[in-house]
Protein backbone atom coordinates (compact mmCIF):
# COMPACT_ATOMS: atom_id res chain seq x y z
CA UNK A 1 0.00 0.00 0.00
CA UNK A 2 1.52 3.37 -1.00
CA UNK A 3 2.15 6.26 1.15
CA UNK A 4 -1.43 8.86 1.05
CA UNK A 5 -1.48 12.44 2.16
CA UNK A 6 -2.14 13.66 5.39
CA UNK A 7 -6.12 13.72 5.95
CA UNK A 8 -8.15 16.67 7.11
CA UNK A 9 -8.45 14.47 10.40
CA UNK A 10 -4.72 14.50 10.82
CA UNK A 11 -3.89 17.94 10.22
CA UNK A 12 -2.72 19.87 13.52
CA UNK A 13 -4.35 23.01 13.85
CA UNK A 14 -1.28 25.01 15.49
CA UNK A 15 0.73 24.26 12.28
CA UNK A 16 -2.20 25.68 9.59
CA UNK A 17 -2.06 28.72 12.60
CA UNK A 18 1.15 29.22 12.05
CA UNK A 19 1.52 28.75 8.31
CA UNK A 20 -1.19 31.60 8.17
CA UNK A 21 0.68 33.88 10.57
CA UNK A 22 4.22 33.40 8.67
CA UNK A 23 2.53 33.88 5.58
CA UNK A 24 0.80 37.46 6.47
CA UNK A 25 4.01 38.01 7.57
CA UNK A 26 5.74 37.43 4.36
CA UNK A 27 3.56 39.30 2.51
CA UNK A 28 4.14 42.31 4.42
CA UNK A 29 7.85 42.42 3.93
CA UNK A 30 8.04 41.21 -0.19
CA UNK A 31 5.82 43.73 -0.57
CA UNK A 32 8.50 46.24 -0.16
CA UNK A 33 10.00 44.19 -3.31
CA UNK A 34 7.08 44.26 -4.79
CA UNK A 35 6.82 47.79 -5.47
CA UNK A 36 10.14 49.17 -5.33
CA UNK A 37 14.02 48.11 -5.53
CA UNK A 38 13.94 46.88 -2.12
CA UNK A 39 16.96 44.23 -2.83
CA UNK A 40 19.33 47.14 -3.74
CA UNK A 41 19.00 50.07 -1.96
CA UNK A 42 19.38 51.32 1.79
CA UNK A 43 15.64 51.64 2.98
CA UNK A 44 16.29 54.19 5.65
CA UNK A 45 17.59 56.29 3.31
CA UNK A 46 15.32 55.41 -0.01
CA UNK A 47 12.22 55.85 1.10
CA UNK A 48 11.00 59.50 1.86
CA UNK A 49 7.31 59.36 1.84
CA UNK A 50 5.10 60.43 5.31
CA UNK A 51 5.25 57.50 8.03
CA UNK A 52 7.62 55.89 5.31
CA UNK A 53 10.69 55.37 8.13
CA UNK A 54 8.26 55.09 11.13
CA UNK A 55 6.31 52.12 9.45
CA UNK A 56 10.05 50.58 8.35
CA UNK A 57 11.13 50.29 11.50
CA UNK A 58 8.31 48.87 12.97
CA UNK A 59 8.29 46.22 10.00
CA UNK A 60 12.40 45.96 10.44
CA UNK A 61 11.94 45.16 14.46
CA UNK A 62 8.63 42.89 14.38
CA UNK A 63 8.59 41.30 10.81
CA UNK A 64 11.62 41.46 8.79
CA UNK A 65 14.05 38.41 8.82
CA UNK A 66 11.69 36.43 11.68
CA UNK A 67 8.84 35.22 9.29
CA UNK A 68 10.72 32.97 6.49
CA UNK A 69 12.07 31.45 9.27
CA UNK A 70 9.26 29.96 11.04
CA UNK A 71 8.06 28.81 7.35
CA UNK A 72 11.13 27.55 6.86
CA UNK A 73 10.90 25.08 10.20
CA UNK A 74 7.47 24.76 9.54
CA UNK A 75 8.18 23.24 6.37
CA UNK A 76 10.92 20.99 7.86
CA UNK A 77 7.89 19.86 10.86
CA UNK A 78 5.52 18.95 7.82
CA UNK A 79 8.38 17.01 5.72
CA UNK A 80 9.08 15.53 9.45
CA UNK A 81 5.84 14.48 9.61
CA UNK A 82 5.41 12.61 6.80
CA UNK A 83 8.71 10.49 7.37
CA UNK A 84 7.36 9.73 10.78
CA UNK A 85 3.95 8.54 8.66
CA UNK A 86 5.78 6.51 6.51
CA UNK A 87 7.96 4.65 9.05
CA UNK A 88 4.39 4.11 11.38
CA UNK A 89 3.03 2.16 8.67
CA UNK A 90 6.15 0.64 7.38
CA UNK A 91 5.47 2.39 4.05
CA UNK A 92 8.41 3.80 1.65
CA UNK A 93 8.87 7.64 2.37
CA UNK A 94 12.12 8.34 -0.31
CA UNK A 95 10.44 8.10 -3.29
CA UNK A 96 7.66 10.17 -2.90
CA UNK A 97 9.67 12.42 -0.75
CA UNK A 98 12.00 13.31 -3.48
CA UNK A 99 8.76 13.39 -6.32
CA UNK A 100 7.23 15.94 -3.78
CA UNK A 101 10.30 18.03 -3.65
CA UNK A 102 10.84 18.04 -7.76
CA UNK A 103 6.74 19.10 -7.91
CA UNK A 104 7.88 22.02 -5.57
CA UNK A 105 10.89 22.79 -7.35
CA UNK A 106 9.08 23.06 -10.71
CA UNK A 107 6.14 25.25 -9.08
CA UNK A 108 9.27 27.40 -7.54
CA UNK A 109 10.92 27.98 -11.17
CA UNK A 110 7.29 29.21 -12.98
CA UNK A 111 6.79 31.19 -10.08
CA UNK A 112 10.71 32.75 -9.50
CA UNK A 113 11.04 33.27 -13.52
CA UNK A 114 7.22 34.12 -15.19
CA UNK A 115 5.83 35.98 -11.88
CA UNK A 116 7.99 37.04 -9.14
CA UNK A 117 12.21 36.87 -8.53
CA UNK A 118 12.17 36.24 -4.65
CA UNK A 119 10.74 33.05 -4.91
CA UNK A 120 11.83 30.86 -1.87
CA UNK A 121 10.36 27.55 -3.36
CA UNK A 122 13.30 26.48 -5.52
CA UNK A 123 15.34 26.79 -2.13
CA UNK A 124 13.18 24.96 -0.16
CA UNK A 125 13.23 22.08 -2.65
CA UNK A 126 16.73 22.01 -3.03
CA UNK A 127 17.57 22.41 0.75
CA UNK A 128 14.71 19.94 0.97
CA UNK A 129 17.14 17.48 -0.45
CA UNK A 130 19.67 17.76 1.88
CA UNK A 131 16.94 17.59 5.06
CA UNK A 132 16.31 13.86 3.53
CA UNK A 133 19.91 13.28 3.98
CA UNK A 134 19.97 13.96 8.21
CA UNK A 135 16.09 12.94 8.55
CA UNK A 136 16.49 9.53 10.52
CA UNK A 137 18.62 11.65 13.03
CA UNK A 138 17.22 11.84 16.37
CA UNK A 139 16.21 15.18 17.62
CA UNK A 140 19.29 15.91 20.02
CA UNK A 141 21.35 15.70 16.77
CA UNK A 142 19.64 17.29 14.34
CA UNK A 143 19.12 20.48 16.74
CA UNK A 144 22.83 19.91 17.44
CA UNK A 145 24.00 20.13 13.58
CA UNK A 146 21.39 22.43 12.61
CA UNK A 147 23.15 25.06 15.35
CA UNK A 148 26.75 24.38 14.41
CA UNK A 149 25.90 24.83 10.26
CA UNK A 150 23.78 28.43 11.33
CA UNK A 151 26.42 29.59 13.94
CA UNK A 152 29.70 28.99 13.05
CA UNK A 153 30.16 30.54 9.50
CA UNK A 154 27.35 33.59 10.51
CA UNK A 155 29.34 34.31 13.46
CA UNK A 156 32.29 34.22 11.05
CA UNK A 157 30.64 36.56 8.48
CA UNK A 158 29.53 38.94 11.26
CA UNK A 159 32.65 39.41 12.07
CA UNK A 160 34.15 40.40 9.20
CA UNK A 161 31.12 42.61 8.48
CA UNK A 162 32.04 44.69 11.87
CA UNK A 163 35.52 44.54 10.74
CA UNK A 164 34.60 46.37 7.39
CA UNK A 165 32.08 48.60 8.51
CA UNK A 166 35.17 50.02 10.69
CA UNK A 167 36.96 50.44 7.11
CA UNK A 168 33.49 51.62 5.21
CA UNK A 169 30.75 52.16 7.47
CA UNK A 170 28.38 53.05 3.98
CA UNK A 171 25.47 50.97 2.57
CA UNK A 172 26.14 50.68 -1.24
CA UNK A 173 23.33 50.83 -3.28
CA UNK A 174 23.03 49.42 -6.64
CA UNK A 175 21.95 52.40 -8.78
CA UNK A 176 22.09 50.58 -11.68
CA UNK A 177 20.21 48.10 -10.40
CA UNK A 178 18.28 50.32 -9.19
CA UNK A 179 17.32 52.39 -12.33
CA UNK A 180 16.76 49.00 -14.64
CA UNK A 181 13.82 47.79 -12.34
CA UNK A 182 12.19 51.12 -12.68
CA UNK A 183 12.45 51.27 -16.61
CA UNK A 184 11.69 47.39 -16.77
CA UNK A 185 8.42 46.91 -14.26
CA UNK A 186 6.44 49.61 -14.60
CA UNK A 187 6.32 50.25 -17.89
CA UNK A 188 8.15 47.25 -19.98
CA UNK A 189 7.29 44.81 -22.33
CA UNK A 190 6.70 41.27 -20.88
CA UNK A 191 10.21 39.97 -22.61
CA UNK A 192 11.59 42.94 -20.86
CA UNK A 193 10.33 42.05 -17.20
CA UNK A 194 11.19 38.78 -17.58
CA UNK A 195 14.74 39.68 -18.25
CA UNK A 196 14.58 41.90 -15.17
CA UNK A 197 13.34 39.58 -13.22
CA UNK A 198 15.84 36.90 -14.45
CA UNK A 199 18.83 39.35 -13.45
CA UNK A 200 16.96 40.06 -10.01
CA UNK A 201 16.80 36.70 -9.14
CA UNK A 202 20.56 35.75 -9.83
CA UNK A 203 21.47 38.65 -8.13
CA UNK A 204 20.53 36.79 -4.91
CA UNK A 205 20.68 33.32 -6.35
CA UNK A 206 24.35 32.85 -7.71
CA UNK A 207 26.22 30.06 -7.15
CA UNK A 208 28.30 31.77 -4.35
CA UNK A 209 24.98 33.29 -3.36
CA UNK A 210 23.50 30.33 -3.00
CA UNK A 211 25.73 28.50 -0.59
CA UNK A 212 25.14 30.71 2.05
CA UNK A 213 21.12 30.58 1.20
CA UNK A 214 21.61 26.73 2.12
CA UNK A 215 23.17 27.39 4.92
CA UNK A 216 21.42 29.69 6.07
CA UNK A 217 17.74 27.66 5.50
CA UNK A 218 18.99 24.10 6.01
CA UNK A 219 19.04 24.67 9.78
CA UNK A 220 15.58 25.84 10.01
CA UNK A 221 14.22 23.09 8.22
CA UNK A 222 16.42 20.92 10.45
CA UNK A 223 15.14 22.25 13.75
CA UNK A 224 11.63 21.85 11.83
CA UNK A 225 12.39 18.47 12.00
CA UNK A 226 13.90 17.69 15.05
CA UNK A 227 10.64 19.84 16.68
CA UNK A 228 8.46 17.32 14.36
CA UNK A 229 9.87 14.11 15.96
CA UNK A 230 9.32 15.74 19.53
CA UNK A 231 5.93 16.45 19.30
CA UNK A 232 6.18 19.82 20.11
CA UNK A 233 3.26 21.28 18.65
CA UNK A 234 0.99 18.02 19.01
CA UNK A 235 2.13 18.25 22.48
CA UNK A 236 2.07 21.47 23.56
CA UNK A 237 -0.16 21.40 26.42
CA UNK A 238 2.77 18.71 28.13
CA UNK A 239 5.48 20.83 26.41
CA UNK A 240 3.72 24.07 28.06
CA UNK A 241 6.73 25.56 30.57
CA UNK A 242 8.94 24.97 27.42
CA UNK A 243 7.09 26.74 25.13
CA UNK A 244 6.35 29.81 27.71
CA UNK A 245 10.06 29.65 28.19
CA UNK A 246 10.59 30.05 24.15
CA UNK A 247 7.72 32.61 23.88
CA UNK A 248 9.58 34.94 26.29
CA UNK A 249 13.61 33.97 25.78
CA UNK A 250 12.68 34.29 22.18
CA UNK A 251 10.73 37.66 21.92
CA UNK A 252 12.91 39.37 24.55
CA UNK A 253 16.00 38.42 22.74
CA UNK A 254 15.19 38.20 20.12
CA UNK A 255 13.56 41.97 19.65
CA UNK A 256 16.66 43.44 21.80
CA UNK A 257 18.87 42.24 18.88
CA UNK A 258 16.51 43.49 15.96
CA UNK A 259 16.48 46.57 17.55
CA UNK A 260 20.23 47.20 17.67
CA UNK A 261 20.56 49.23 14.63
CA UNK A 262 18.14 51.46 16.11
CA UNK A 263 19.54 51.64 19.34
CA UNK A 264 22.99 51.77 18.79
CA UNK A 265 24.01 52.19 14.82
CA UNK A 266 22.44 51.36 11.90
CA UNK A 267 25.01 50.19 9.40
CA UNK A 268 25.09 46.81 7.75
CA UNK A 269 26.74 45.05 10.22
CA UNK A 270 24.26 45.34 12.86
CA UNK A 271 21.50 44.79 10.48
CA UNK A 272 23.03 41.47 9.93
CA UNK A 273 23.24 40.76 13.92
CA UNK A 274 19.52 42.27 13.35
CA UNK A 275 18.23 39.51 10.82
CA UNK A 276 20.66 36.51 11.38
CA UNK A 277 20.52 35.86 14.99
CA UNK A 278 17.64 38.51 15.87
CA UNK A 279 14.77 37.46 13.16
CA UNK A 280 14.92 33.63 13.99
CA UNK A 281 14.73 34.08 17.98
CA UNK A 282 11.82 36.04 17.33
CA UNK A 283 10.04 33.49 14.80
CA UNK A 284 10.62 31.04 17.71
CA UNK A 285 9.16 33.64 19.98
CA UNK A 286 6.23 34.05 17.51
CA UNK A 287 5.75 30.06 17.31
CA UNK A 288 5.27 29.69 20.99
CA UNK A 289 3.18 31.97 21.52
CA UNK A 290 0.82 30.43 18.48
CA UNK A 291 1.23 26.95 20.16
CA UNK A 292 0.03 28.92 23.62
CA UNK A 293 -2.88 30.07 21.92
CA UNK A 294 -4.03 27.32 19.82
CA UNK A 295 -4.64 25.45 23.14
CA UNK A 296 -7.74 28.25 23.98
CA UNK A 297 -11.07 27.11 22.12
CA UNK A 298 -11.68 30.44 21.90
CA UNK A 299 -8.78 31.58 20.22
CA UNK A 300 -9.06 28.50 17.71
CA UNK A 301 -12.69 30.01 16.63
CA UNK A 302 -11.11 33.75 16.48
CA UNK A 303 -7.83 32.71 14.14
CA UNK A 304 -9.82 30.10 12.22
CA UNK A 305 -9.93 32.03 9.17
CA UNK A 306 -6.33 32.62 9.63
CA UNK A 307 -5.92 29.05 10.00
CA UNK A 308 -7.42 28.31 6.87
CA UNK A 309 -5.20 30.09 4.55
CA UNK A 310 -1.95 28.69 5.57
CA UNK A 311 -3.69 25.38 5.22
CA UNK A 312 -4.01 26.35 1.86
CA UNK A 313 -0.48 28.10 1.71
CA UNK A 314 1.21 26.99 -1.52
CA UNK A 315 -1.82 28.64 -2.84
CA UNK A 316 -1.82 31.56 -1.22
CA UNK A 317 1.81 32.45 -1.30
CA UNK A 318 1.54 32.17 -5.17
CA UNK A 319 -1.00 34.12 -5.21
CA UNK A 320 0.50 36.94 -3.44
CA UNK A 321 2.68 37.23 -6.18
CA UNK A 322 0.12 37.15 -9.03
CA UNK A 323 -2.02 39.88 -7.31
CA UNK A 324 0.74 41.90 -6.49
CA UNK A 325 2.57 41.80 -9.93
CA UNK A 326 -0.39 42.76 -11.10
CA UNK A 327 -0.73 45.96 -9.35
CA UNK A 328 2.75 47.04 -9.23
CA UNK A 329 4.06 45.36 -12.95
CA UNK A 330 3.28 47.07 -16.50
CA UNK A 331 0.45 44.22 -17.69
CA UNK A 332 -1.41 45.14 -14.85
CA UNK A 333 -1.67 48.85 -13.25
CA UNK A 334 2.28 49.72 -13.71
CA UNK A 335 2.44 51.46 -10.32
CA UNK A 336 6.19 50.21 -9.14
CA UNK A 337 8.19 52.60 -7.92
CA UNK A 338 4.86 55.22 -7.38
CA UNK A 339 3.84 53.37 -3.65
CA UNK A 340 5.34 54.61 -0.33
CA UNK A 341 5.89 52.06 2.66
CA UNK A 342 2.98 52.91 4.41
CA UNK A 343 0.29 52.74 1.27
CA UNK A 344 2.46 48.95 0.59
CA UNK A 345 1.49 47.89 3.67
CA UNK A 346 -2.22 49.04 3.10
CA UNK A 347 -2.44 47.09 0.30
CA UNK A 348 -0.82 43.89 1.38
CA UNK A 349 -3.36 44.03 4.49
CA UNK A 350 -5.83 44.43 1.61
CA UNK A 351 -3.96 41.60 -0.43
CA UNK A 352 -4.40 39.12 2.58
CA UNK A 353 -7.62 40.25 3.85
CA UNK A 354 -8.96 39.06 0.73
CA UNK A 355 -7.02 35.98 0.46
CA UNK A 356 -8.30 35.00 4.06
CA UNK A 357 -11.69 35.72 2.69
CA UNK A 358 -10.86 33.20 -0.54
CA UNK A 359 -9.57 30.69 2.14
CA UNK A 360 -12.71 30.39 4.09
CA UNK A 361 -15.33 30.29 1.13
CA UNK A 362 -12.89 27.69 -1.33
CA UNK A 363 -12.32 25.68 2.18
CA UNK A 364 -16.37 25.59 2.67
CA UNK A 365 -16.72 23.28 -0.70
CA UNK A 366 -13.36 21.82 -1.14
CA UNK A 367 -11.13 20.16 1.22
CA UNK A 368 -7.69 21.59 0.06
CA UNK A 369 -6.78 24.68 -2.27
CA UNK A 370 -6.58 24.84 -5.54
CA UNK A 371 -2.53 24.53 -5.79
CA UNK A 372 -2.72 22.37 -3.13
CA UNK A 373 -4.54 19.79 -5.14
CA UNK A 374 -2.70 19.95 -7.98
CA UNK A 375 0.59 19.44 -6.18
CA UNK A 376 -0.69 16.12 -4.18
CA UNK A 377 -2.63 15.22 -7.63
CA UNK A 378 0.95 15.45 -9.27
CA UNK A 379 2.37 13.16 -6.11
CA UNK A 380 0.48 10.72 -5.55
CA UNK A 381 -1.90 10.15 -9.14
CA UNK A 382 -4.71 8.11 -8.85
CA UNK A 383 -3.49 6.76 -5.07
CA UNK A 384 -5.04 10.57 -4.41
CA UNK A 385 -8.52 9.71 -6.31
CA UNK A 386 -8.73 6.42 -4.56
CA UNK A 387 -8.01 8.10 -1.31
CA UNK A 388 -10.61 10.49 -2.07
CA UNK A 389 -13.41 8.16 -2.52
CA UNK A 390 -12.67 5.96 0.21
CA UNK A 391 -13.60 9.21 2.74
CA UNK A 392 -16.95 9.86 0.92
Amino acid sequence: MKLQPVALNERVYAIDLMRGFALLGILLINMLTFHSPFSYIDPYKWFNGAWDTEVFSVLDIFVQASFYPLFSMLFGYGLAMQFMKAQKYQRPFMPIAVKRLLILLAFGIIHAFLIWYGDILITYAITGFFLLGFIRLKPAWLLGLAAAIYVIPQLFLLSLMFVAVSIDPNIYTGMQEVQSSLAAYPSGTFAEIFSQRFDDWMHSNNPASYFYLIITILPFLMAGAAAAKMQLIERAAHYRKLWISLAVGGLVLGLLLKSTPLLIDNNYAFQYLQDIFGGPLVAIGYAALIALMAQSLSFRKFLSPLAKAGRMSLTTYIGQSLIATLIFYSYGFGLYGQVDVLTGTWIALGIFAIQVIFAELWLSKFGQGPLEYLSRRLTYGRNLEKSNNSKR
